[in-house]
Order: structure tokens, then C-alpha cells, then sequence
């Protein structure tokens, strides 16, 4: 029988949690979104227990972002042409279940990945993180994105896989077991709350 290979030590003082779009229009695109939701509730329990920090990424466009979206991006023209996500509407509210508190880290961003439109990086070194815990909806959209960016940040990356989902199963399953290992730590819920009590 082999054993898996020892995972580093986590810092919770230099450790963020990443909740990345669970907001009310998105996350019940996922098989079993109530059963998700609740893993990050306790995935985030356990990290402010600890001492780490807590990041909330979603996505939502004021009218200037929606001008700004050049018709060469597939995905995202088609979003400011149909007025998707707007700032202040219900669909781009994260869920409430999971509500940021007072000191967490809350961005909006306007494409796939947490990084790229948002100041989340300069956020994060500001408080002298380096190692993120990502879970979010959806694996193949701001999961894969956001870590391909952080893990060239070099951030130490767990993807918390019992808490990251996709609509399409079989991309989830891809992306988790082919793809990631190379790029990130694997982890599930039971896991974070073993590692964070023995920091």
C-alpha cells in the first residue's frame, strides 16, 4: 500500500480561503449546490478559527464594464450584450450562507479568473499571504483560472475539492484528478479542518 505524499504545513496567519462566485445566480447552476454551500460554510469556519483570512470573489459589471468588453471575447461580449451580472442586482449577491464578514477580502471581477481584473494579488500581499485554499463554482471556469494565475504568482494552492463544482460533472472530474495535481495540492474539507489543527 503507498502512502500519500506529506502535504506542507499550513500558516493560517499567511493562509486565505477563496469562495470564488457563490452568489445566488450562479451557484445553483451545480449538482447539489445546498450540500456544497454547506462544505464552505465549514471550511470557512474552521479557517477564521484558525486565524486565517477569508477571500469572496464575484463576478458583476457596472454599464462602463459592460461598454469595455471587446466583441473578441467569446464569453464575455456575449455577457455585456445581454446586461448580465449587473453590480447591484440579486444574481451577483454572494449567498448568504456564506456572508463576508467584517476584515475579509471582497473583490468583483469581470472575467473568469479572480485575478486578472481585480486588485485580490496586491490585497493578499498586503497581508502577507502566500499559500490559497480555493473552492468555488465553477471547477472548469474561475477554479482553473485562478489557480493556473496564483500558481504562477507562486502561491503554495490547495484546491479544496469537496468544495469546488462544475454544471458539467466530467469536467470537474478532469480538471480535478488530470489536471490540477500538477499545479496545486488536493485537499477536501475533512483534510483543511486536520491541517489547520495542527498549525
Amino acid at each position: 500500500m503507498t502512502t500519500a505524499p506529506a502535504l506542507p504545513e499550513i500558516d493560517p496567519k499567511r493562509t486565505a480561503l477563496l469562495a470564488m462566485d457563490f452568489q445566488n445566480g450562479i451557484v445553483a447552476a451545480v449538482p447539489e449546490p445546498d450540500a456544497l454551500v454547506e462544505r464552505v460554510r465549514g471550511a470557512i469556519a474552521d479557517v477564521r478559527a484558525a486565524g486565517g483570512t477569508i477571500g469572496y470573489v464575484r463576478v458583476a459589471f457596472t454599464e462602463d464594464d459592460w461598454a469595455a468588453v471587446p466583441e473578441t471575447n467569446k464569453t464575455f461580449s456575449a455577457v455585456a450584450a445581454a446586461k448580465m451580472f449587473h453590480h447591484e442586482d440579486d444574481a451577483t449577491r454572494i449567498d448568504e450562507r456564506i456572508a463576508p464578514e467584517d476584515g475579509d477580502i471582497v473583490v468583483r471581477k469581470t472575467r473568469f479568473g479572480s485575478v486578472s481584473t481585480t486588485d485580490l494579488h496586491q490585497q493578499l500581499s498586503d497581508r502577507g499571504i502566500d499559500t490559497l485554499i480555493l473552492s468555488g463554482v465553477s471547477t472548469g471556469g474561475v477554479v482553473l483560472s485562478t489557480l493556473i494565475d496564483t500558481a504562477d504568482r507562486d502561491y503554495r494552492v490547495y484546491v479544496l475539492t469537496d468544495g469546488v463544482a462544475d454544471p458539467h460533472p466530467e469536467v470537474d472530474r478532469v480538471l480535478v484528478n488530470e489536471v490540477f495535481p500538477s499545479r496545486a495540492h488536493l485537499i477536501d474539507t475533512a483534510r483543511l479542518a486536520e491541517l489547520l489543527k495542527a498549525a
